[in-house]
This record gives structure tokens, sequence and C-alpha cells, in this order.
């Protein structure tokens, strides 16, 4: 086969065509992924990551960085699945998130919930009283 290629210079030329198509089809999912990844850490972050999730931001971030010293390199395999772990952390810290928050809310509404019977166990324990205008 590399005798073909040696003795037709057009096929040879097709050959480089087509190899540069292929890494060039490589590197637009692969800035895509980068940029999800990229949006999604971004978000983790805002949504207050770094409070309830610092280990896996941190981790997304890594990646991330990973990812993107892979593109640009033209290493677009390791490229694709860095931002894919990347975007996993991201969105583990997202939903860490979002669990810290629900657990804040559940325990401010239980502590209302108790303030609230004690009230009612108070203006009830009153009404039982004897009333003094005898």
């Amino acid at each position: 086969m590399f005798t073909l290629i040696k003795n037709s210079p057009q096929l040879l030329g097709m050959t480089l065509v087509v190899l540069v198509t292929g890494c060039t089809d490589l590197k637009t999912p692969a800035a895509a992924n980068v940029a999800v990844a990229n949006a999604a850490v971004d978000e983790a972050f805002k949504s207050g990551g770094a409070e309830h999730a610092a280990a896996e931001l941190q981790s997304a971030r890594d990646r991330l960085t990973q990812a993107r010293v892979a593109l640009s390199v033209g290493d677009f395999k390791k490229a694709n699945t860095m931002a894919s772990q990347a975007l996993a952390d991201a969105r583990l810290a997202q939903s860490k998130v979002q669990t810290a928050k629900a657990e804040a809310t559940t325990a401010t509404l239980l502590n209302d919930i108790v303030l609230l019977q004690e009230q009612i166990r108070r203006a009830s324990q009153k009404s039982d009283l004897p009333s003094s205008d005898n």
C-alpha cells in the first residue's frame, strides 16, 4: 500500500486531505465539549460550589484545565475525555449545592414549625387558665 502511495502523487495528496479533514472533524466536537464543560464549571461556581462542593469544583477546574491544554496541543481525544470528566464533576458539584441548599431550607422550616407549635401550646395553656373575673 505504501508503495502505491509513493508512486502516485495524487493518491498521496488525497490521503493527506483525508487525514487533515479527519483531524479537523475531531477538533470541533472537542472544542464544543470544552466550552460546555467551561459553562458548567462557571455555573457550579456561581451557584455556590466553592462553599458546598469545593472538592468537586476543584476537580472540575483541574480537568477543564487539562482539557484546554490537550485541545491546544491537538490531542482532541484527551480533550474530549477531560472535558467530559470536568462536566461530570461540575454537575456533581451543582447537585451537591442544590442538596445543601434544600437541607438548609428544610432545617429552617422545621425550626419554624417547632416555634409555631410552642406558640400554639402557650396560647392553649393561657386559654385553659381560670378567669380572674369572679
